[in-house]
């Protein structure tokens, strides 16, 4: 079935997939692997280091997990669900840290990983309402 514009002639611009959600989810899906193989790898050293530094990383990471699904998924509960799934998965990297040599679980972790999906999910639904995709 085409669509057509008020003048009759088919609209090619929705019919017309568009690149963003396909490369919000390949971002998305790198990202995923990313964080997931530096959570899991011996201690990294960092050659700068300040207070916090290590509970900002994740903050930002997590933050950046959860906004990704926003332009990934048109359906918002898709893109909430896949916010929230971060959740699960920087607790289960934690745990696994554990395992790790020269790596911890820590609980402080799990949170900054979670205040980061959170602010991520407020950003997300903010800026999803500016670009409808």
């Amino acid at each position: 079935m085409e669509n057509k514009n008020r003048h009759g002639a088919t609209d090619l611009n929705s019919t017309r997939p568009r690149p963003l959600p396909t490369v919000a989810r390949t971002a998305w899906f790198l990202s995923i692997l990313l964080v997931s193989y530096l959570s899991l790898i011996p201690r990294i050293e960092i050659p700068y280091e300040f207070s916090g530094m290590d509970k900002a990383f994740h903050f930002l990471a997590y933050l950046w997990l959860a906004v990704l699904p926003f332009f990934g998924f048109k359906p918002f509960k898709m893109a909430i669900t896949g916010a929230l799934l971060m959740v699960p998965l920087g607790i289960g990297l934690e745990f696994a840290q554990g395992f790790v040599p020269g790596r911890f679980l820590s609980v402080a972790d799990m949170i900054a990983d979670s205040a980061g999906v959170a602010s991520g999910l407020l950003l997300g639904s903010y800026l999803k309402s500016f670009h409808k995709s």
